[in-house]
């Protein structure tokens, strides 16, 4: 009976082995499971209402539903990288695929608050095992600089329109179907995803030592889980503190009062830095562990690679400001325009189109001019497109200027996904392959934390600093016209800030990133075969 295995050539030369002859079955296999988990931080928003309705959820819970997950996926995922090396990425992939349409299962049946929570919990433990492993996969399975790219050019497609399927996905399920649905369409995804990984995808190990780092996995997990709640907190408090001080504001305006209410700032949530400086502080010491450590669960060369460097913090930078595009404009169609969830989900899909263009653009063009150049021009395109959405008012129409936007900004993101996934994993190694894509992953889900708390509040502050001028002004505070031209004005300033995180990223890959399409791995660097 024959095994799957992966080996590693000299570094350098030309590997005597044939790549994996299957290799493109298995990545068709691979990206039905990246979809899986990029859909799954869209796709229950749009479903938040009918969730909280159906099963009693308080207001104050209610982001529970995001969060639970949202904690345990970037708390869990360095550890799950380093599980797909040392125990096998297949294995981890199966296991992961398995568990998470287990725990979707559950969240479809939730009865309660209490049950959803822990199915979202579950979903982001498996996701976070499934997430770096399939990442893994495809970087020991496609060698070839050509291939590679193409490979990776699927892989910056989904991550970038994914979301946006899972918005049109949510609110087709959620207005047609039942929210319930949200989660048990995963089910079918996944059993298919298993059945065909058994035969396709081949077994890849890490070489060497494969002894676990159990201090750091403690350290790095606890730090990253307390990081992300503390953010979360912040934009929490954002949203609760903009309501209070607009209702404390209708009420003063309505008995005449000419001095209002300015909301809190949400930065002075006590228990909220609390949890960011600990995160940060287990961080700190998770590095100096790491670099005493025999057999670090992150070694300190992935991340202090210049290039690897750059890319993992271009990836924080871009996850920082996507949110500003995905979560404000769900709003802005819905809430301002009035779509109904379908349409708001199909108002959603230029950045999926823009996507698809130009990462298959970019896996033809970044073996010929190297990373560098498209991961700059991604940027500068996909904060173009948020910009453009910067100007949009009570009654744009779509083709006006969301549609162009989202063009630009699609664009954009396939420009900067594929070439990113690709540099951040180049020279990592077939030891470090799961431990490099967690990296990627984690950085994603950061700077999505951190831009999720940062453009909230700058999106509160907005939106009550235009209430307060115009009911200072004489407006009605009775006017429906009001909250939506403030709404307004908050959601245009965050896609304004958005951009300006998205040019970060830029100048972040202009002058860190020296990586030329001659640094690219070699054919053979690492094959996996059947033998």
């Amino acid at each position: 009976m024959t095994h799957p295995e992966t080996t590693s050539a000299a570094p350098g030369g030309a590997g005597t082995d044939e790549p994996y002859e299957r290799r493109w079955l298995a990545l068709g296999v691979i990206a039905m499971t990246v979809l899986l988990v990029i859909l799954d931080a869209t796709i229950v928003n749009i479903a938040l209402p009918a969730v909280t309705e159906d099963l009693g959820i308080s207001s104050a819970s209610q982001q529970w539903i995001v969060t639970a997950y949202t904690l345990t996926f970037g708390g869990f995922l360095l550890l799950g990288g380093r599980i797909a090396d040392f125990w096998g990425r297949k294995r981890t992939y199966l296991v992961g695929a398995a568990g998470f349409a287990v725990a979707s299962a559950l969240g479809g049946i939730a009865q309660n608050e209490a049950m959803l929570f822990g199915a979202r919990a579950l979903q982001g433990v498996f996701g976070a095992l499934l997430a770096p492993a399939s990442l893994a996969l495809l970087t020991v399975l496609f060698t070839d600089p050509k291939e590679r790219a193409k490979a990776f050019g699927v892989y910056g497609a989904i991550a970038g329109g994914g979301s946006a399927i899972g918005l049109l996905l949510g609110g087709v399920l959620t207005e047609y179907a039942d929210w319930r649905w949200c989660f048990w369409v995963n089910l079918p995804v996944a059993l298919l995803a298993i059945v065909l990984a058994i035969p396709i995808v081949p077994e890849s190990k890490a070489p060497g030592d494969t002894r676990y780092d159990i201090p750091g996995a403690v350290l790095i997990t606890l730090g990253l889980a307390s990081i992300v709640y503390g953010f979360t907190r912040v934009a929490e408090a954002s949203q609760t503190n903009s309501i209070e001080a607009a209702e404390a504001n209708a009420r003063a305006a309505a008995q005449g009062a000419t001095r209002l209410v300015s909301p809190e700032s949400s930065w002075t949530d006590g228990p909220a830095w609390l949890f960011i400086v600990a995160g940060l502080v287990l961080v700190a010491v998770f590095v100096v562990v790491e670099m005493r450590t025999r057999n670090p669960l992150l070694p300190m060369r992935i991340v202090l690679d210049r290039n690897r460097g750059g890319a993992y913090l271009t990836s924080t930078l871009v996850g920082a400001g996507l949110i500003g595009a995905f979560f404000f404009l769900s709003l802005y169609f819905q809430q301002v325009l009035g779509y109904e969830p379908v349409e708001a989900g199909l108002a959603s899909l230029p950045v999926t189109l823009g996507v698809f263009v130009s990462a298959g653009a970019a896996s033809a063009l970044v073996p010929r001019i190297g990373p560098k150049p498209l991961m700059v021009l991604g940027g500068l395109l996909a904060a173009a497109g948020l910009f453009t959405l910067s100007f949009v008012g009570l009654d744009t129409g779509f083709w006006q200027l969301p549609f162009p936007g989202q063009v630009l900004l699609g664009l954009g993101l396939g420009f900067t996904f594929v070439p990113l996934s690709n540099l951040a994993l180049v020279g990592a190694g077939v030891h470090d392959a799961g431990a490099a894509s967690a990296m990627l992953n984690a950085t994603q889900q950061i700077g999505a934390s951190i831009g999720t708390a940062v453009l909230a509040s700058l999106s509160v502050a907005a939106i009550s600093s235009y209430t307060a001028d115009a009911l200072t002004s004489g407006a009605n505070p009775q006017d429906p016209a009001v909250g939506l031209a403030a709404q307004v004005e908050g959601y245009t300033t965050a896609f304004t800030w958005a951009s300006v995180l998205l040019v970060a990223g830029a100048v972040v890959s202009a002058f860190l990133i020296k990586a030329t399409k001659d640094d690219l791995p070699a054919e053979g660097e690492a094959v996996v075969h059947v033998g």
